[in-house]
This record gives structure tokens, C-alpha cells and sequence, in this order.
């Protein structure tokens, strides 16, 4: 394969932290930029390349959240030396997002080579933006009955139940097409938990989950297939990107139903379908 020129690179950054944590799903995206660059999407260093300039993404999610993830860390530390403390929200908060952090680690690493071989397929990706997007409707409206029975849950109302069985939805993300803000906003809306502390939740759970997976795949970097100077271009666009993107999905979400990207998925997973059908574009 041909070195990955900066101009890739700037594409695939500027597509990773648009897409990362809007629930369309970045993977999915990153693919068919991919396709469209003329990269090998089944290529080890492609992909390495691809979880590497997440941690742009990642370091944004930092520096956005650095006052909660500092109470958060300060709240478990401190519930773990003194049982007084383990009543404090902010304690099960960060005990519910490090346990859903697992699940998706465990499988991840386990079906590796599915999820970078099979499941890289464009085919899948279609399908998995309809189908999910089904899921995602639904969680929606089920989210609206529950707030109008009066069930609508905040940050302080998180349990661990609610992580673990978060971080079990979150694994359908490492299908290509699903998204993984897709999948935990979605799971958090069917447990009745408000939109924005949904979100907030995607986001905190993405912290670990995509830290892992960067670090992972370090091992995978071809130097002649990518050099330092593509890596440094793909983290900081991405860093930046993705700092505008989630700033503008908290706003958004505040006052919107996620069903606009739901329609969006639904028209994009369409319209590739008819493209591969055509021949216009192969499919791995």
C-alpha cells in the first residue's frame, strides 16, 4: 500500500472528530472515507491508524469534562477509603462507568480479528446504520412515554446497574455502522435517563473504552505506511474537531430528539447500499 499522505490524513481527522461522538457512527465513516481515499481498509495500519487518532478525540473529551472527571476520580477515591462516602451520586457515578467500561473491552478484544476483518465491509456498514437507527427511534419514544409517566432519571440517579447494562449495549458498537454513542445514548434513553445526562454518560464511558483501544493498536503502526508527521495531523484535527462537535451535541441535545440523526443514518445506510450495488464502490 502507498504512504498515507497528509491530506489523508486531514480527511480522516477532520471525519473522526466530526463523527466520534455523534451517534452516526464514526467507524462506519472513517470506512468509507477510507474507500474513497483509496486506503485498504483491510490494511493492519490503516485501522491502527484510524483507533490512533482517536485519542484526538479523547483528549478533547478531556479537557471538555476535566472538572467532572476531577470530581468523579475525587468521589471514588474517596468512597473506596472511607464507607461514609459511598452514598455520594458522584461515587456511583464513576463506580457505573467503570464497570461498563468492561464489557466492550472484553469483547473487543476477544473478536479482534472479526471486528477488523469481516465486519469492515461497507455491506455491513449499510445495514447496521438502518438498523440501528431503528433502535434508536424507539429508545426515543420510549423515553418520551416514561418522562410523561413521570420517570425521567438525572446524573444523580445513576447506578451501577445501569453501567453494566450500558456497557452490554455498548458492545454492539464494535459492528461497524452501529456507533457507539449510538448505542449507550440509546441504552441510557430505554433505562429513563434524561437526554443530556445520557449523553454525558456516552461520554464519560468513551474516556476509557477508546484510551484502550488507541493504546491497543500502537503496536499495528507501519512507519512506512504511516509517519509521526500523519499521526501528529490526524490527532490534532481530530482533538480539535472533536472539542466543537461535542459542545455543540451537548447544546443540541438539550432541546432536540435524537431522531434527526436517525433519519440521516437511515438516508446514508440507503444510499450505500445503492452504491455498492451499482459497482460504483467495492465493498472491502
Amino acid at each position: 500500500m502507498e504512504h498515507l499522505t497528509y491530506l489523508d490524513s486531514l480527511v480522516l481527522g477532520i471525519v473522526e472528530g466530526l463523527t466520534e461522538f455523534l451517534p452516526v457512527s464514526s467507524t462506519g465513516h472513517l470506512t468509507i472515507a477510507e474507500k474513497m481515499l483509496g486506503l485498504n481498509v483491510d490494511d493492519k495500519a490503516v485501522t491502527a491508524y484510524t483507533a490512533i487518532i482517536q485519542m484526538g478525540a479523547i483528549l478533547a473529551t478531556f479537557l471538555y469534562f476535566a472538572k467532572d472527571i476531577a470530581r468523579l476520580l475525587g468521589a471514588w477515591f474517596g468512597g473506596l477509603r472511607n464507607p461514609r462516602m459511598r452514598d455520594d451520586h458522584d461515587y456511583r457515578l464513576a463506580w457505573a462507568v467503570i464497570v461498563g467500561s468492561l464489557p466492550v473491552g472484553v469483547v473487543g478484544f476477544f473478536a479482534k480479528d472479526l471486528i477488523t476483518g469481516a465486519l469492515r465491509s461497507l455491506w455491513v456498514v449499510a445495514v447496521a446504520l438502518i438498523l440501528w437507527s431503528g433502535v434508536m427511534f424507539v429508545a426515543e419514544v420510549r423515553n418520551k412515554e416514561l418522562a410523561r409517566q413521570g420517570y425521567h432519571r438525572g446524573e444523580g440517579s445513576i447506578t451501577m446497574r445501569d453501567g453494566v447494562i450500558i456497557g452490554i449495549v455498548q458492545c454492539f458498537a464494535l459492528i461497524p455502522g452501529v456507533s457507539r454513542s449510538g448505542a449507550t445514548i440509546s441504552a441510557g434513553l430505554l433505562r429513563g435517563i434524561d437526554r443530556v445526562t445520557a449523553t454525558r454518560l456516552s461520554f464519560f464511558m468513551a474516556i476509557p473504552a477508546l484510551t484502550a483501544a488507541g493504546l491497543f493498536e500502537l503496536k499495528d503502526v507501519d512507519p512506512k505506511v504511516v509517519g509521526i508527521g500523519q499521526l501528529l495531523v490526524g490527532i490534532v484535527v481530530s482533538f480539535v474537531v472533536a472539542y466543537a462537535s461535542i459542545a455543540w451535541l451537548l447544546r443540541y441535545v438539550s432541546g432536540h430528539r435524537i431522531t434527526t440523526f436517525v433519519w440521516y443514518r437511515i438516508f446514508l445506510g440507503a444510499a450505500l447500499i445503492v452504491i455498492l450495488a451499482a459497482g460504483l464502490l467495492s465493498a472491502t
